[in-house]
This record gives structure tokens, C-alpha cells and sequence, in this order.
């Protein structure tokens, strides 16, 4: 008897999460704890964009646009009516899934590469227009300047602390959330829902499924966490601007993790962040300054080499090695 996708995922990640949980308390340097919370925000993006284009099978490239609106929501509210950050988020997540119904009920329609492009042109169009406006109905947006946010006594109310343990925390947090969502989405009806979407949208049309709606439905909820991760980074950061948190490579970047780690899986993503993020920082900060490109040339070479041998991603191969080993148990 095989060892089911659940029990493996489940063998995975429990350990993965136990090492996560432990590293600060073995890793004291500011540098290290920040990269790592960076990996972790990314495997959280990767797992909120897979929680829609995985399941349903249609390629967003304008997810960024979700961050980039709850950011700026989060900061406007911390810094112009004294809302704290942890609300501001929700409030945030909020405006992106709202605004993921209007871009979605046309987008849908649209199938494969014209999908895509619409995607992009809705995220540009709002990322040129917040570059180039410095006010708006009263509220200051400072175009491609950005904004900042004011620093504040320290403290878990305003989101500001000393260090990045509880940053990192946060975003593990964060990310076990999303992973317990997705999880749960496997195992709900929506899942069965989006899964016969992205096998078979006319046969799941004829069964009765309404495919806009339930597509509608995990855009919405992917927008949602994926809006909480970008109002996470404005106040990791304490700083947002359209071209760093709303631009087209974080959409590209949360994707090709996905895709490369296995779309459509829990801890796939997750497993994407975790090689090529660090992958991307160590090739650039040696590489980077001395052979101008080649850092880029080997990230390129990776994602081919990738996507060549393992085309449905490398969280395949490795459960199908913890399957086996289940199986030899018995």
C-alpha cells in the first residue's frame, strides 16, 4: 500500500517546521535571521499564489498588484488615522480581495496566454498610476517615492520591534497559516471544485460546476493571504513604493518558485523558496559584483535544468522516495 501525498507532506513538514521554529534560538546574527525571514515571506507569496493558479490552472503574473494594495492600505491607516498594523492588514487583505473580483470576472474568461498578459496590464496599469500621483482625494501617496513609516515606540501594538526574531516569527506564522489553508482547500469541496476546473473546464460545466464563480472564490482568498504578505513586508521593511513591492518581478519570482518547487502541492512552493532564494542572494553577493551577469546566468541555468527533469517539480521525486520508504516499512 503507497504512503499517501497527505502522510508525506505530513513527514516533510513537521520537521521542516520544527527546524524553522528552532533556528533563532541558534542563530543570533541580525543578517541571517533577516534572510531567512525573507525565504519564509517568499514561501508564503509562492503558497498564496499556488492557492489559486495551482488549484485552477490559470497563470497570474499580476498577483503583486494584491501586495502592493494592501501595503499601502496598511501604512496609509497606521500613519493617517493611527489604525494599528495588525488591523490594517486585515483591512488590506480585504481591499486586494475585493479588488481581485473586479480584475478576475473579466480575466477569467480569458484562457491561457491572454490570461497572463491581462493579468500584467491590470498590475502595471495600477503600479504607473501610484509612481506617478502624489495625492489622491486628500490622502498623500508620494508616487514613486513611496512612503515611509514613522518610527514608534517599540512593541507588538505598532508592529516595531528590536531585531528580527519576532519578525521571522511572524512570518512563519504566516506561513503555517497559509499552508493550513491550503491544505484545507485540498480537502473541501472548493478543491474538487477547482481541481475538475483545471482538468476539464467544459466537463466541469456540464457537471454544473459554475467555473467564474469557484475561480472567483480561490482568487479572492489568494488575494486575501497574498495581500496580508505585502502589508507584512511595508512593516518589515517600514517602507513601500510601487516598483519594490508592487512590481512585475514579485509577481515573476513568487511564480517561478512555485512552479519549480510544484504547483498544486502544499509544500511545493515552499520548497521552491527555499532553493532559489538563497540560490538568487549567495550567486549575486559573490558573484554579482565581480563578473557583472553571471549570477544571472546561473539562476537561469538552474530554472532550466529544472524544469527539464523535474517538470511537475522536485517536491515529486521526493515523495515518491518517502512513499517508498513507507512501503519498504511495511
Amino acid at each position: 500500500m503507497k504512503l499517501k501525498t497527505k502522510n508525506a507532506t505530513t513527514l516533510l513538514g513537521l520537521p521542516l517546521l520544527a527546524l524553522a521554529t528552532a533556528v533563532p534560538l541558534l542563530v543570533k546574527d541580525a543578517y541571517t535571521l533577516h534572510s531567512l525571514t525573507m525565504i519564509i515571506y517568499f514561501a508564503y507569496m509562492a503558497s498564496a499564489w499556488n492557492f489559486v493558479c495551482g488549484y485552477v490552472g490559470q497563470m497570474s503574473l499580476g498577483h503583486s498588484v494584491f501586495a502592493g494594495v494592501a501595503g499601502y492600505a496598511t501604512v496609509l491607516l497606521f500613519t493617517g488615522a493611527g489604525l494599528s498594523p495588525w488591523a490594517g492588514m486585515l483591512v488590506g487583505g480585504g481591499i486586494a480581495a475585493i479588488l481581485s473580483t473586479f480584475i478576475g470576472y473579466p480575466t477569467f474568461k480569458l484562457k491561457g496566454p491572454y490570461f497572463t498578459l491581462t493579468t500584467i496590464a491590470f498590475a502595471e496599469i495600477v503600479r504607473i498610476w501610484l509612481e506617478n500621483t502624489d495625492e489622491f482625494l486628500g490622502i498623500p501617496l508620494k508616487g514613486a517615492q513611496g512612503l515611509v513609516v514613522p518610527p514608534s515606540a517599540l512593541g507588538w501594538q505598532v508592529f516595531q520591534f528590536d531585531g528580527k526574531q519576532a519578525y521571522y516569527y511572524i512570518a512563519l506564522a504566516l506561513l503555517v497559516v497559509m499552508l493550513a489553508a491550503t491544505i484545507f482547500l485540498e480537502r473541501s469541496r472548493l478543491g474538487y471544485y477547482l481541481k475538475a476546473i483545471r482538468g476539464d473546464r467544459n466537463g466541469a460545466e456540464a457537471l454544473g460546476i459554475n467555473p467564474t464563480r469557484y475561480s472567483l472564490a480561490a482568487l479572492a482568498i489568494s488575494a486575501f493571504m497574498t495581500g496580508l504578505g505585502g502589508a507584512f513586508y511595508a512593516q518589515f521593511f517600514r517602507y513601500i513604493n510601487p516598483e519594490r513591492n508592487m512590481g512585475l518581478d514579485l509577481s515573476i519570482d513568487t511564480a517561478i518558485m512555485s512552479i519549480v518547487g510544484g504547483q498544486g502541492t502544499v509544500l511545493g512552493p515552499v520548497l521552491g523558496a527555499l532553493i532559489l532564494h538563497p540560490l538568487a542572494e549567495l550567486t549575486r553577493s559573490y558573484l554579482g559584483g565581480r563578473f557583472l551577469g553571471l549570477h544571472l546566468v546561473i539562476y537561469g541555468v538552474v530554472l532550466i535544468i529544472a524544469v527539464l527533469y523535474f517538470p511537475k517539480g522536485v517536491i515529486v521525486p521526493i515523495e515518491r522516495w518517502l512513499q517508498r520508504s513507507g512501503k519498504s516499512k511495511r
